[in-house]
């Protein structure tokens, strides 16, 4: 057979220099040649010259201490604050008794309906063995609080979500004013949420549920803007030319023709409020979520896990259920169906009420508990230290710790301040513009002006041993499941339920394999965003074009040349958003992880929130915000930063 050979022309220098990536490194190596030498002479290398430190801890500390000298008694608390304060626990507390009030059989009886009516038969089923299983497993009350927290937290994200995105839908330049406030609130970790909520309203379900609202409102937000201008033009057009006002536009036309989308952000928030509630356990949320705190404080692991399975459930079933709602057309019956669900749901309600069974029988609780610590015990006593040869995961975490995160750490730390940002400058400029590099370099000196660079270097060494085994592990099982049906299909349902898992319930099963320390950290992180890398690469290199692939067989390509040297080059901006997603995803557990002896920048908000140190918390989460702000910009694909300037 023939073979056809291809001489690549040489390449010359002129045509080497006009290489973008290359110029950019040129301009940047001519710029540092000019300004290092300066910067050493000034200031030296080594760590972060305490020259260019702001000390905040006193003007923090001052206006932290006038805040909650001032809570009772300042009009701005007593007369806005306080009433927002006070609406929301009311709010709570309404729905609270309301469910109470309804007993566990209503509750139950009404969600299956609910689930009913949105995707069918087998998903209510599902929805009520779920809701059942967290009365067996003892937790109904604590269930109740988180969906009580949950409630009033996802109608104020709602609300204010697509007030704020119907504004940017329907205006260009409120559009370009929000999408750099929420494009920057995407990226922030969880925690960082917390410290303002409880400087201004204190320990409690008030700062729960507003930090749970500022957390969950923007994905509404987003994806109500994206609805409203992506909307078919042809169809407004012929709206418009029938002579209707724009309001009679906008909930004819706009609206509809944005329902998936909006749908599709209600699910968002409803998934991130609950990974938000859990987590504002830490400030005084209650329910499930401080189950779990207090379980894992004192390494409970089967109290904590009791707490965990109904979280899991829970997010699992409203997943489903929004999810079912978006992606169906409204089932048959209409408003008749609606009135015999919410008809059963009373006749059940009173019933339990008059047969004097509102609350869950204790009678029928199955304790985990104790047999769960005992098979902890024994894994303690067999896979943490005692399996032969190959060591258990208590060594495993040793020498992960010691080979790999000790001198990721070390190298950072030992890295002259400069030469850090210059290689952030260098990431940044070759994957996106030099607004990008930028706004990470000085998102990165931002971490030594706070006087935390040694934190933020260890914080950063976790997260890029985190991600460096993150992707080579997800992008290793995206392959394997874009190139086998079957696998894929295996593989679905468990990234299912890994998706729909809050961040807090990863650190049950890693305390209990690998103890506490910054490993297991670690390791939560890695479990938690894997499923989003697996995702986004199956996805990625299965839209490759098959025209291109078909001509790579045609030439006798193997199955190896055509992943190597067609769908990974095609899959390109895939794979980068999946490097963005999984920084992302990554640096949010890592922080959590300093609950569990993560230390670093986790550690200092944990301290802060524990002990009222909202300096330490405050500029610990300030630096937080700054991260993982510089992480996005380094990881984040030019073609995304092509579409947010169009």
């Amino acid at each position: 057979m023939a073979t056809l050979t291809v001489t690549a022309p040489r390449a010359t220098p002129s045509g080497l220099l006009r290489h973008r990536a290359v110029g950019k490194l040129l301009l940047l190596a001519v710029v540092a040649a000019v300004l290092v030498p300066l910067a050493d002479a000034r200031w030296a290398s080594g760590s972060w010259p305490h020259a260019l430190t702001v000390d905040l801890s006193k003007p923090l500390a001052s206006a932290s201490n006038w805040v909650i000298d001032n809570r009772d008694s300042h009009p701005v608390f007593l007369y806005f604050f306080g009433y927002v304060s006070n609406a929301v626990v009311l709010s709570v507390r309404a729905v609270y008794l309301v469910l109470l009030a309804a007993g566990w059989a209503g509750v139950t009886t009404a969600a299956a309906l609910l689930a009913w009516r949105a995707a069918g038969a087998r998903l209510a089923l599902g929805t009520a063995a779920a809701f059942v299983a967290c009365g067996l497993l003892g937790m109904w009350v604590p269930t109740m609080q988180t969906l009580a927290l949950m409630v009033v937290a996802v109608l104020v994200s709602v609300l204010l979500g697509a007030l704020l995105g119907l504004a940017a839908g329907l205006s260009d330049r409120t559009f370009r004013a929000l999408r750099p406030v929420l494009d920057t609130m995407q990226v922030l970790p969880a925690f960082a949420y917390l410290l303002p909520v409880v400087l201004v309203f204190g320990i409690g379900v008030p700062a729960a549920v507003l930090a749970t609202v500022v957390y969950a409102a923007p994905p509404m937000a987003r994806l109500t803007a994206l609805g409203l201008r992506g909307a078919d033009k042809e169809v407004l057009e012929a709206v418009e030319s029938l002579g209707t006002t724009a309001r009679q536009r906008l909930f004819t036309a706009r609206l509809p023709l944005a329902r998936k989308e909006l749908l599709l952000g209600l699910n968002q928030t409803i998934m991130m409020a609950l990974s938000m509630a859990v987590i504002a356990s830490v400030i005084g949320a209650g329910g499930l979520g401080d189950r779990v705190y207090q379980a894992l404080a004192s390494v409970d692991v089967g109290a904590a896990l009791a707490a965990g399975i109904p979280i899991v459930l829970l997010a699992v079933v409203l997943d489903r259920v929004t999810g079912a709602a978006g992606a169906e057309e409204e089932r048959t019956g209409g408003r008749a169906a609606w009135a015999y669900a919410a008809v059963a749901t009373v006749v059940v309600a009173v019933a339990t009420r008059l047969a004097g069974r509102l609350e869950w029988p204790g009678s029928w609780t199955v304790p985990i508990a104790e047999p769960v610590n005992r098979a902890v015990d024994w894994m303690t006593a067999h896979l943490y230290s005692g399996v032969p040869y190959v060591g258990g995961t208590a060594d495993w975490a040793a020498h992960f710790t010691t080979w790999i995160l000790d001198p990721v750490r070390a190298g950072l730390q030992w890295l002259p301040w400069w030469s850090v940002l210059l290689v952030v400058a260098a990431l940044a400029w070759l994957i996106g513009t030099w607004r990008t590099a930028l706004t990470a370099v000085l998102a990165m000196a931002a971490t030594g002006v706070l006087g935390v660079w040694k934190p933020s270097l260890d914080t950063l060494s976790q997260v890029l041993a985190a991600v460096a085994v993150t992707l080579v592990l997800g992008v290793a099982t995206g392959i394997a499941a874009a190139r086998s049906d079957r696998f894929e299909r295996l593989l679905r349902p468990v990234l299912d339920v890994f998706q729909t898992m809050p961040q807090f319930v990863y650190l049950i099963p890693v305390v209990a394999l690998f103890g506490v320390g910054r490993a297991p950290a670690v390791v939560a992180a890695i479990v938690y965003a894997l499923p989003a890398v697996v995702r986004i690469t199956a996805q990625g290199l299965r839209q490759v074009d098959p025209a291109a692939l078909e001509s790579a067989r045609s030439l006798g390509a193997t199955s190896a040349q055509q992943l190597r040297q067609v769908q990974l080059p095609l899959a390109r901006p895939a794979l980068l958003l999946a490097v963005n997603q999984g920084v992302v995803l990554v640096l949010a557990v890592v922080i959590i992880g300093g609950l569990v002896g993560g230390g670093a920048l986790g550690y200092d908000v944990a301290f802060g929130l524990a002990q009222g140190d909202l300096a330490t918390g405050l500029v610990a989460g300030a630096a937080i915000v700054c991260l993982g702000l510089m992480l996005d910009r380094v990881t984040q694909p030019a073609e995304r930063h092509a579409k947010k300037g169009a």
